[in-house]
């Protein structure tokens, strides 16, 4: 077993890994989909095909002694289809057109010694999830944002093992190039190493997964960090490679062929849409352009802005990876800006739409997704990110729009006093809109506003009446909630 460096991540002994499928869209009678899978470098490529042949391929990237395979296939639409990779039959619930499942998860790790935990507790919740499917299938597979925690992947390398405290400037070019091989090879391990987990190997080659990304994605708080680290050649560097992981892992392309999915074909932004019967997705994406002082640039805006003057469909859904409704956390940002022994939890307070410093800019965000509520679509907020499990609501003329936040699978829960306090800031309410105010309310079942538990979320189309329910590890299933 070959030791991967940084972070203790061991890269699975065998191969291959996947397969892992991404959705594409649908066309016609067909499902469009992409698949990855991973062999040791220099062994053959997996075949792949279908009932109609063989699967379009190439082989995409070599790292850390891996050989990364993309597929391009089609699945008929409307039923259970099946199709083969490497001599094994996988089946695809591909019924999009009249009720439906999707299962909504974020946050897939945690901080520090994420791949040294126990693989089966660590993955417990992914196995229930699989369970879940078993019984009743999902079509769609949401990933949050967090789906790896790459925090210690920057131990990887000498250069970047201190930042961002430490930021030497590096204009050897080869020195750049020997960091840049370090972080790839480091990021490809704890990838591989989490999609051979078998709990979530099941449901990767079963349902067909959306991805988005957030900070650990790439480093905690990356977009939020003081700008001398994010400037600097190692921050550069280091999301360059977490970019190029991204795209590989989480959406199945590489920089130069991006998914169809995706709004901007310069690839500033990675935001996308798919548009399904009766439902459109929408993920912004608030990474690739976030600076301390905004969430997106100006190829995130137009990119979201584009995506919501799409034809209105009867439901929408918008993957804000941090939520789009939340607790007064200005309050506290504004008593920790008095003092400096705060100053290292300003980025997490920074990574937050209520921010004093995106305050315009979340006005903005909430104003766009109110006029497509106007327009006639039902919008629901799904989120992650703070590792507990709540719902929100923004009340407008024809309704609310509600907000679930379901985080994380894999995190350890807080303690609940963390909850506590964030439930005693919901409290003051916030209206950041005028004639819009928000509200933070308990889980189906539950008295307080937070609960702190590992968690995912089912969202379940029967008959056009959409409901909302969550997974909790201790406490189980809440009622459906119709949203």
């Amino acid at each position: 077993m070959r030791k991967a460096t940084g972070g203790g991540a061991d890269a699975p002994d065998r191969g291959p890994v996947g397969p892992v499928l991404h959705f594409r869209g649908l066309e016609s009678g067909d499902v469009l989909l992409a698949a990855l899978m991973a062999v040791c470098s220099g062994q053959p490529a997996p075949e792949v095909s279908t009932a109609d042949g063989q699967a379009g391929h190439r082989l995409a990237a070599s790292m850390s002694n891996w050989d990364i395979h993309l597929y391009d296939m089609r699945l008929p639409r409307g039923g259970t289809a099946t199709y083969r990779a490497d001599g094994i039959e996988y089946s695809v619930d591909t019924s999009y057109d009249d009720d439906l499942r999707v299962a909504f998860a974020s946050c897939n790790g945690q901080e520090h010694g994420d791949l040294d935990r126990d693989m089966r507790e660590r993955n417990a919740m992914w196995a229930r999830l699989g369970e879940e499917h078993r019984a009743a299938p999902f079509q769609i597979l949401l990933h949050g944002g967090d789906q790896i925690y790459a925090d210690e992947a920057t131990h990887a390398h000498p250069l970047s093992a201190g930042w961002p405290r430490d930021l030497p400037e590096v204009v050897d070019e080869d020195a750049l190039e020997d960091l840049r091989a370090s972080l790839a090879d480091a990021f490809a391990a704890r990838y591989l190493q989490l999609y051979a987990q078998p709990e979530f190997a099941y449901l990767a080659a079963r349902v067909p997964s959306l991805a988005m990304w957030d900070d650990h994605d790439i480093c905690d708080g990356w977009g939020s960090l003081k700008p001398p680290a994010l400037d600097s050649s190692i921050g550069r560097t280091l999301f360059a490679v977490a970019r190029r992981a991204f795209l590989l892992f989480q959406m199945a392309a590489t920089s130069d062929r991006l998914p169809i999915i995706c709004d901007d074909p310069s690839g500033r932004s990675l935001g996308w849409q798919v548009a399904l019967p009766g439902l459109r997705i929408i993920a912004p994406d608030l990474r690739s352009e976030r600076r301390p002082d905004r969430v997106m640039g100006t190829n995130g805006w137009e990119a979201f802005r584009a995506a919501l003057a799409a034809p209105a469909e009867p439901r929408t859904l918008i993957l804000s990876s941090v939520p789009a409704i939340g607790p007064r956390l200005s309050l506290v940002e504004s008593w920790m800006q008095r003092t400096p022994w705060f100053e290292k939890y300003e980025d997490d307070l920074r990574d937050q739409w209520q921010s004093h410093a995106h305050r315009t800019e979340w006005q903005d965000f909430l104003s766009a997704s109110i006029a497509l509520h106007w327009r006639g679509s039902e919008i629901t907020f799904l989120s992650g990110e703070i590792h507990l499990a709540t719902r929100g609501t923004m009340a407008t003329a024809s309704g609310p729009i509600h907000q679930l936040v379901a985080s994380g699978i894999a995190h350890p829960p807080p303690h609940w006093t963390y909850g506590a306090v964030l439930g005693l800031l919901a409290r003051f309410g916030e209206a950041p809109l005028k004639d819009h105010p928000l509200r933070l309310h308990p889980l189906p079942g539950r008295r307080s506003v937070y609960t702190a538990e590992r968690n995912y979320l089912v969202l379940e189309r029967t008959q056009d009446a959409w409901t909302a329910s969550w997974r909790l590890e201790d406490s189980g299933p809440t009622d459906p909630m119709p949203i």
